[in-house]
């Protein structure tokens, strides 16, 4: 099982300790999806912020890096938080094993961590994913390519790592940035339909206040933006189910299933 959410802990609100009570109630892997600590990702933050919800998880969790977690140069207090699980420091992306399913971490922060095509990044990730030997698998980022928020538009820079996700069948991409709930059906990374493609979600629900939605992107499938919560994946040999479980009191969810390519 993996779950978890993107856009997390701020000291000014409640709500990322909502959904801490959420994963603590579960097994399995937690991830997240950057900006893990508000509002500048410094120690402090990590402290005081994350650290009395989240970072209850942070032995069994794989983090990703948000935009914020850079308002640090190099993004040293996650990289020191979170240590080797957050993958080699400077360099923020990674992979690893869960039961039968292979997952990657991508640094989406572009402009420092290039994502171009032919870069390090974009290099490594095709290497890894033609070595992993596995059926399935997911990708973890922050900064999302598909997204109905105009606050936060297309993330264009990440075509090339997605477009290197399509070509090796990958199945599952999880972002956030944006600080809502939306499910896309399959695409290729040119958003066009591709009943093959990769079935993304943009899961920003962890505790940061809410973005709302602009005009529907094509192949949205379900979004939300106002209700608090984290994405649960089962992962079996071949298959996956998700669900999409809200803070109490909220009414909202979302659960679907799929096989694997």
């Amino acid at each position: 099982m993996l779950i978890g959410a993107g856009d997390i802990a701020t000291c000014e609100g409640t709500a990322d300790n909502r959904t801490a009570a959420l994963v603590a109630a579960q097994p399995g892997t937690v991830f997240t999806l950057g900006d893990n600590a508000y509002p500048d990702g410094t120690a402090a933050d990590f402290r005081r912020c994350y650290g009395p919800g989240w970072g209850r998880f942070r032995a069994r969790t794989r983090p990703a890096a948000g935009n914020h977690e850079y308002h640090v140069a190099g993004a040293r207090p996650y990289f020191d938080y979170f240590g080797p699980a957050a993958g080699p420091r400077g360099r923020g992306y990674y992979s690893f094993n869960t039961g039968t399913w292979h997952v990657v971490v991508l640094n989406t922060n572009c402009g420092v961590v290039s994502c171009r095509s032919g870069s390090a990044q974009q290099r490594w990730l095709r290497t890894d994913l033609a070595a992993s030997g596995a059926r399935c698998t997911v990708a973890l980022a922050h900064h999302p390519l598909f997204t109905s928020v105009a606050r936060h538009p297309p993330a264009t820079a990440t075509r090339p790592l997605v477009r290197t996700l399509r070509a090796a069948g990958v199945e599952l991409l999880l972002t956030g940035h944006n600080h809502t709930y939306e499910r896309f059906a399959p695409q290729d990374a040119d958003g066009r339909s591709d009943p093959d493609g990769i079935r993304a979600f943009v899961v920003g629900t962890g505790g940061a206040p809410l973005h709302t939605f602009g005009r529907r992107a094509a192949h949205s499938q379900v979004r939300n933006d106002r209700t608090y919560g984290v994405l649960r994946l089962t992962l079996s040999s071949g298959a996956y189910r998700w669900k999409f479980v809200p803070v109490p009191g909220a009414h909202f969810t979302d659960a679907g299933s799929g096989v694997c390519h």
